[in-house]
């Protein structure tokens, strides 16, 4: 039987900076190479979708006037639909705004109050300083320890509720809100961080994590997939470590 997984890519126009379009396309190339058929469908503002056709929905990161179109959408449009389907088991990655709109609310720097989808038990508000630069993250998903490397470029400062459990914890850089060492958040199968990057690109175990749920959900878990090699991958993984050892950011001990 040839399995298959849909990819939908969520206001993939509006919500799409520093690289995001990336994840998607590592989504659909690991799984091809694990033997799936892959589909990815692009859902945008005013759209109703079925989301019981999808296996992982994907979100990036926007610019505040594009938050505040999708905000709008989510809460009129998308909101109940979706929070359902995250009960359901959807696997859904979301980064930086994306991340933020999933929460309960993102108070901006204008002063706006943008409603959230509450699929993470999370607030955002805006700061008064960005956080950017490399971010190396110790993250135990999954149940083995791994690190996570991106790129991060927010104002906003993301606490976590009691509900929802941090992707990981900083090793380098700011996270979450650059104070409780938290970055990301996980609730059921759904994944928000802050990492750009591309994130999934130079994070394989993460991209075969979200492939992995996704088929068990879709097909039960005697659905095993084959390995796929990873050896490029851990190369712009490794990479990116060494760049910031370099400049002694990180002592060769910690990781």
């Amino acid at each position: 039987m040839n399995l298959k997984l849909t990819i939908c890519h969520l206001y993939p126009d509006l919500m799409n900076i520093y690289g995001d379009r990336g994840n998607v396309i590592a989504l659909s190339r690991r799984a091809a190479w694990a033997g799936l058929d892959v589909e990815v469908l692009r859902v945008d503002l005013g759209e109703r979708p079925d989301w019981r056709t999808f296996d992982i929905l994907f979100i990036g990161g926007g610019q505040d006037k594009q938050q505040a179109l999708v905000a709008r959408d989510l809460a009129e449009v998308k909101g109940p639909s979706l929070r359902a389907a995250v009960d359901d088991g959807l696997v859904v990655l979301a980064i930086c705004g994306g991340y933020q709109l999933l929460g309960r609310y993102f108070h901006t720097g204008s002063g706006a109050m943008l409603p959230g989808v509450e699929v993470f038990d999370a607030c955002t508000v805006a700061g008064n300083r960005r956080c950017i630069g490399d971010v190396i993250v110790c993250s135990e998903v999954g149940g083995q320890p791994h690190t996570l490397v991106g790129f991060e470029n927010h104002s906003g400062r993301t606490y976590l509720g009691a509900r929802t459990r941090p992707l990981g914890h900083v090793i380098v850089g700011r996270g979450n809100n650059g104070e409780d060492g938290s970055e990301g958040a996980v609730d059921r199968n759904a994944f928000g961080t802050y990492l750009h990057g591309s994130l999934l690109p130079k994070n394989p175990w993460l991209t075969d994590l979200l492939i992995r749920r996704a088929v068990e959900r879709r097909y039960g878990p005697a659905a095993a997939l084959p390995a796929v090699d990873d050896a490029v991958e851990r190369q712009a993984h490794e990479a990116l470590i060494a760049r910031i050892r370099g400049r002694g950011l990180v002592d060769s001990g910690v990781i």
